[in-house]
């Protein structure tokens, strides 16, 4: 019988003091700590990776790349009142050919109506006009632009970080800190966070290694932030737009077929390759959206082991990583992670998660 989620969420449980999340990424990227996690417990410094895989290990990355989605935005100024602020945090250009091209959906803070327009742009620069055309389920609106925003980000967005980090630096330097070294194809609103570990150096000498490296791209949305909050068969994934190249998958399904180790670097990898995953492990190249909920008793077809970062208590994804290693290999490492000094999330030290079964 499978595992109770609710259950396994409850006994990996643990008080986070606001102090271990952390608030800097290690410099360099690959000095952060690295937890290798199977059948015991060892400690390392991110930079040993290449050590601890074998020549002929396929690494898969995600190379997602986070777009300035964070936009201010202004109401048209009328007669008698009007011109408030409005804070937009972009998600993602939505395919509804019933509302014609360029719309997306967007967290609006306050939210408005539909048939409410919007200015997006800064005081003294170039105003981009948008209209609120719709309401999603989540609270989420659609605004449809009177042209393609995309190449107006850069000018008019801010990378939007996550809220438990307190932004001291500029914008232009999270724009590089907050992004992977290969990032390539833009469309995430926060990063795919195990890769920013990863520095050029690292990589060549991961390849010097013999340890091979495809990509795939999945787009993180903003509900990878989202507790679970109630019952986790109630919880509501968000959609994200994922893509795996014919090449990736050719090469992946090698790997498997001649017993050699896939490596997902990262949850939002693990997520894409098992959307598209067969019985035996091999995968289908394509695109699509996905919404799975990789909960203990899931079996992870496609991975051999995981890079990923330490998540927060109450997340989907402690649960993932769960399913991947094990419930008591997690709580061990947690366990271990906490009386270490390690650093918590998106900017802390990783793991190294051998699969538990």
């Amino acid at each position: 019988m499978p595992p109770d989620p609710d259950a396994v969420l409850a006994r990996l449980h643990f008080e986070l003091p606001p102090e271990r999340i952390a608030q800097t990424g290690a410099e360099p990227r690959d000095a952060s700590r690295l937890m290798v996690v199977g059948e015991q417990i060892e400690h390392h410094i991110f930079r040993e990776l290449p050590d601890l895989l074998r020549p002929g290990d396929l690494l898969v990355f995600n190379e997602s790349r986070v777009i300035p989605a964070r936009v201010m935005a202004r109401k048209p100024v009328v007669e008698g009142g009007g011109g408030g602020q409005i804070e937009v945090l972009l998600l993602r250009e939505e395919a509804l050919p019933e509302l014609g091209p360029n719309v997306w959906s967007a967290y609006l803070k306050p939210a408005k109506r539909a048939g409410n327009e919007l200015w997006l742009g800064q005081p003294g620069g170039a105003q981009h006009r948008a209209e609120v055309v719709g309401v999603l389920e989540d609270g989420a609106r659609l605004l449809r632009f009177e042209h393609d925003i995309k190449p107006h980000l850069d000018d008019i967005g801010r990378l939007p970080l996550p809220p438990y980090i307190a932004a001291g630096d500029s914008d232009e330097t999270w724009r590089e800190r907050y992004q992977t070294v290969y990032a390539r194809e833009p469309g995430s609103v926060a990063a795919p966070t195990a890769g920013l570990h990863f520095t050029p150096e690292l990589l060549a000498r991961l390849e010097a290694r013999g340890v091979g490296r495809v990509a795939l791209t999945l787009h993180v949305g903003a509900g990878t932030f989202k507790p679970i909050t109630g019952p986790v068969a109630e919880h509501v994934m968000h959609a994200e737009r994922y893509t795996i190249p014919e090449p990736t998958a050719d090469a992946i399904n090698r790997a498997k077929a001649e017993g050699r180790r896939v490596v997902a670097v990262g949850t939002t990898t693990v997520r894409a390759l098992e959307s598209s995953a067969r019985e035996d492990g091999t995968v289908y190249p394509g695109e699509g959206d996905t919404r799975i909920f990789i909960t203990p008793g899931t079996r992870v077809r496609v991975p051999d082991l995981l890079v990923t970062n330490l998540h927060l208590p109450g997340s989907t994804l402690l649960l993932l990583v769960a399913a991947f290693a094990g419930e008591e290999r997690i709580r061990a490492a947690y366990d271990a992670a906490l009386a270490g000094e390690y650093r918590f999330y998106s900017l802390g030290d990783a793991m190294l998660l051998e699969k538990g079964w």
